[in-house]
């Protein structure tokens, strides 16, 4: 298992991550037809013409394969969760709430397998820690004017409104690619964002 991790941790060889990138692209293909549940890494190693033991130098599982190829394609998806504190500008969260749905729905299988019941416990915890630091820096950024990076890797403090809006956000999500997206992402905009706006009012804090 040492072999794994030390390979796994050498990303400046391109054999690394050229391997790397075609298992992830494999099972975001599998995914599509598929439940992560049931995809094997035979599955993937097969289809991806590599041997199982090449796939083990690199990933211990499925799982940790499947966080690895949502990783960048999560930290797009929280990128496109609106500012809850930006008030002067209302006209560019429907479009970014817009952005926010049409990913998933674009992706519909990926997200559906890996966010629903029988997805990765690691992937929904990547997905929640990062969607709760987007909400906590928008609406510091909205009150404070700082336009610096996110750190999605940074401590935040215990911030409700923050942990609220991301929950309350992932859960609708979620429940909407169960249910097999029976409305069009334009339809979840407009239905979502007087929800999330009623959460912030005023200077960014729920309103009493």
């Amino acid at each position: 298992m040492a072999l794994t991790r030390d390979r796994k941790s050498d990303l400046s060889d391109p054999r690394v991550r050229r391997t790397q990138a075609a298992l992830q692209r494999t099972l975001i293909d599998l995914v599509q037809d598929g439940d992560l549940s049931r995809i094997s890494v035979a599955d993937v190693a097969e289809r991806a013409g590599v041997s199982r033991s090449t796939f083990y130098d690199h990933y211990r599982d499925v799982h940790e394969l499947a966080e690895a190829a949502c990783t960048t394609m999560i930290d797009d998806l929280i990128e496109a969760i609106p500012d809850p504190g930006v008030r002067d500008v209302p006209d560019t969260a429907p479009d970014t709430l817009l952005t926010f749905f049409s990913h998933l729905d674009e992706h519909a299988g990926l997200y559906r397998s890996v966010l629903g019941p029988q997805g990765s416990a690691r992937v929904i915890n990547h997905v929640r820690r990062h969607a709760t630091v987007a909400a906590y820096v928008g609406a510091r950024r909205a009150a404070t004017g700082d336009d610096a990076p996110t750190d999605y890797t940074a401590q935040t403090p215990h911030d409700v409104p923050a942990a609220f809006t991301a929950g309350a956000l992932i859960g609708v999500a979620t429940d909407w690619l169960q249910h097999g997206c029976p409305r069009s992402p334009a339809e979840m905009a407009a239905l979502t964002r007087p929800l999330l706006m009623a959460v912030y009012r005023g200077d960014g804090h729920p309103e009493a």
